[in-house]
Order: structure tokens, then sequence, then C-alpha cells
């Protein structure tokens, strides 16, 4: 299983790439959504959630206040380092049983998760290839005021990741969202199509390994 990492920046497009990939038969898991089921009442991490960030963190049905959280650890450092401390290692096993799964399933042999913090967090796992989803500067600004933030807020968010810059550069792939949805559908699928190329390239050289003994 060739296992594919699809990052990048807040507001950079990565739900509606990786949908794409999805619409393109690419089996496509979200990081963003396993560690909201390990923050859920019966998840793995909701326990030292609530006994770091206390009980007025949460709702009286137990739900982690997003927004509330979300507020604090952009402006603290340290409380972002505590959530991230928390809840990635859950989503890391998550990550991994999701490939394992797939493998054992018979799956196609190549797998995306999006996972936007794969730059800014401690990797452990192992991964083939890398897709940045990017745009320029303010259209990123402005995707993120049009979720509801004020610009100071947004900035906040923003300043808080690695710059889309050094994304880029250190990416296999990248997918620029500034222009059109067919545009940025073009991209995905010129991506997909050089990543099936270099596993039809790799499966042919394991073949001839084998025939050859080496």
């Amino acid at each position: 299983m060739r296992r594919v990492v699809l990052t990048g920046g807040i507001a950079t497009g990565k739900s509606y790439v990786l949908d794409r990939f999805a619409a393109l038969g690419v089996p496509t898991t979200d990081a963003d959504q396993l560690a909201h089921a390990a923050q859920a009442p019966d998840g793995p991490a909701w326990q030292a959630l609530r006994d770091r960030f206390g009980a007025g963190m949460f709702d009286d049905q137990g739900l982690l206040d997003r927004p509330k959280l979300g507020a604090l650890v952009f402006a603290d450092k340290t409380a972002r380092a505590a959530l991230n401390a928390i809840v990635h290692p859950h989503v890391r096993v998550a990550i991994t049983r999701w490939f394992v799964d797939l493998e054992a399933a018979g799956a196609p042999p190549l797998g995306i998760v999006a996972i936007p913090l794969f730059y800014e967090s401690p990797r452990t796992q192992a991964f083939h290839r890398v897709i940045v989803t990017a745009c320029h500067d303010e259209t990123q600004l402005a995707r993120v005021v049009a979720r509801g933030l004020t610009e100071d807020e947004a900035g906040q968010r923003i300043r808080a990741q690695i710059p889309t810059p050094e994304k880029v550069r250190r990416a296999d792939y990248t997918i620029w969202t500034d222009g059109t949805h067919a545009e940025t559908d073009r991209q995905v699928a010129e991506i997909l199509r050089k990543l099936r190329v270099a596993l039809a390239d790799r499966q042919e050289t394991g073949a001839r390994r084998q025939e050859t003994g080496d």
C-alpha cells in the first residue's frame, strides 16, 4: 500500500481536493475527522482533554466546545502543544490502522490521508509521497475570514502554521487552488496519473526482481 499525505495550510483547499481524489476512486481519510472521533465522549482522548482543559470546555452532553478551544489554543502556544500531545498519538494510531485495514481488504494499492499539521507535528510514520494544497496569501486570508473570524483571528491561525512557501518547497506535488474548481480538478487528475505511473513502475520493478531472484 502506497501511503500518500495531503497537507496544506488552513483554508488552502484540502477538503475539496481530498473529495476529488475520492471521486476518482482513491481511498481517502481525514486526520481531522479521526481527531474529532478521538475527542468524542467515548473517544480515547476525551478524559485527558477534560483533565487538561477543564469541564468548562465541554457542553452538558460532554461534547468539546471546538470554537472555544480553538480560540484558546491559537492564542496560547503552551495550550496548543498540550492539545496536540493529547490528540495526535491517537490520530496516528487510527491512520496506521486505516492503512492496514485497506491492505487487508485488498483495496487499490494507493491511499491518501489528509493531515493538516503534517509538517508541524513530530512524524513517526513513513509516507511515500506528500501533496500540498496552496493558495496565495490574500486568498487564504479571505477564505479564513469568510469562516466567521476577524482578520486578526484569521492571521493568528495562519501564522500558527508553517508558511505555505516552505510547505511547497518540501512537497512532492503541489495543487494550487486560487483558480476555478475545474483548474483544481485538472491538477488533481494529473497528480493521480503520476502517482499511478510511479506505482506501476514500482510494481514492474518488483516483478523483474522476483523473476531474476534479486
